[in-house]
């Protein structure tokens, strides 16, 4: 992830050979997409390179970014095989107005936007992302920062409590922050294997659940600490700045919080906002998107059967207007309001 990050939600599989990596809603990315022979895409979540390696294989140009270096050094291979067609560099999808201006990519054709955590992350139990691997608390997916265990060790557990709640969407949110109190008292969290233990204690779980009990924890966390909520929000609004008319944004997400942002964006870009007859400027309220297709399209049945991951994806795209575009308003996405990341006290466990 990330911008809010990088992400291809896919599965690697080995067949004798290199693994292959599976992104999901590929098909209907590249429909709503449409790349073709020299047009401009924006991949503002190249995570293992799976939405770009089929963007270049029609001949379009494909300046991703994703704010993980290592992700970027691992698609240094693809970048060679390609080297007049992808530019790769390292930075937050909210910043890609000012990095496809700086690379002499504006305005472009399409962005394209796989949101959440991606499977090389996920598997490797070193970055702190998954509870069914042991690894330090981390979740960083610029590897800079606080981490997952800052949180954990030193936010009131009030906090706590709201950030489990309202980003995890955990109902039990207070039981599982007042657990958490209450056991670094004694021993801080440094391991996601003990903090997955922890939860685990306080939910219990029933044979057969396909859902660990820590699940919505360990998402809170991490969209807490990469502050993936408002990065999309400027992602959508830079690239609403970004696109020529009748190009597309392509969004995937795999979680309402994201979806909802995402659904909001476009119900408000895409219908005529009423202006004042005492406001000159109507222009700036005119419609920025239209949608071609109403609603959300799923994976298929097929699709989920072979990659499990693919259950929860939602895709959402919109088409660019002539319009000119409007002023950020982060308003229309009703963020929650929680603690600052960068207010947390680092100096102790705080009850």
């Amino acid at each position: 992830m990330t911008g809010r990050g990088t992400s291809d939600h896919g599965k690697d599989v080995s067949a004798g050979g290199p693994a292959r990596h599976i992104p999901v809603m590929l098909n209907e990315v590249l429909l709503a997409l449409q790349p073709g022979r020299g047009s401009a895409i924006v991949d503002g979540t190249f995570g293992a390179g799976g939405y770009t390696s089929a963007i270049l294989e029609t001949g379009a140009n494909v300046l991703a970014i994703d704010r993980d270096p290592a992700a970027i050094t691992e698609g240094q291979a693809l970048a060679g095989q390609y080297p007049d067609q992808l530019k790769l560099v390292c930075g937050r999808f909210s910043e890609m107005e000012t990095i496809t201006r700086e690379n002499g990519v504006s305005p472009v054709d399409g962005v394209v936007l796989d949101i959440g955590v991606s499977s090389m992350q996920l598997d490797q139990a070193e970055r702190g992302f998954s509870f069914m691997k042991d690894g330090p608390l981390d979740m960083r997916m610029e590897q800079e920062g606080p981490s997952a265990a800052d949180v954990v060790n030193h936010a009131r557990q009030s906090d706590l409590t709201r950030i489990i709640g309202i980003l995890g969407e955990e109902r039990q949110a207070s039981r599982i922050s007042g657990a958490i109190a209450r056991r670094r008292r004694s021993e801080p969290f440094s391991r996601t294997l003990d903090l997955a233990a922890v939860v685990e204690a306080v939910l219990g779980r029933k044979a057969g659940d396909r859902i660990h009990p820590a699940t919505r924890t360990f998402q809170a966390l991490r969209i807490f600490v990469n502050r993936e909520l408002e990065e999309l929000t400027h992602a959508l609004h830079g690239a609403e700045r970004l696109l020529a008319a009748g190009g597309r944004l392509v969004v995937v997400t795999f979680h309402s919080l994201e979806d909802r942002i995402v659904k909001r964006f476009f119900a408000d870009r895409s219908k005529q906002a009423a202006v004042s007859r005492h406001l000159p400027q109507a222009a700036e309220r005119a419609k920025t998107f239209t949608l071609e297709k109403r609603g959300v399209m799923t994976a298929t049945e097929v699709e989920i059967e072979q990659n499990p991951r693919s259950r929860s994806a939602k895709l959402r795209y919109g088409i660019r207007t002539e319009s000119r575009a409007r002023d950020e308003d982060l308003s229309i996405f009703g963020l929650p309001n929680l603690v600052k990341l960068d207010d947390l006290d680092m100096r102790g466990a705080v009850s």
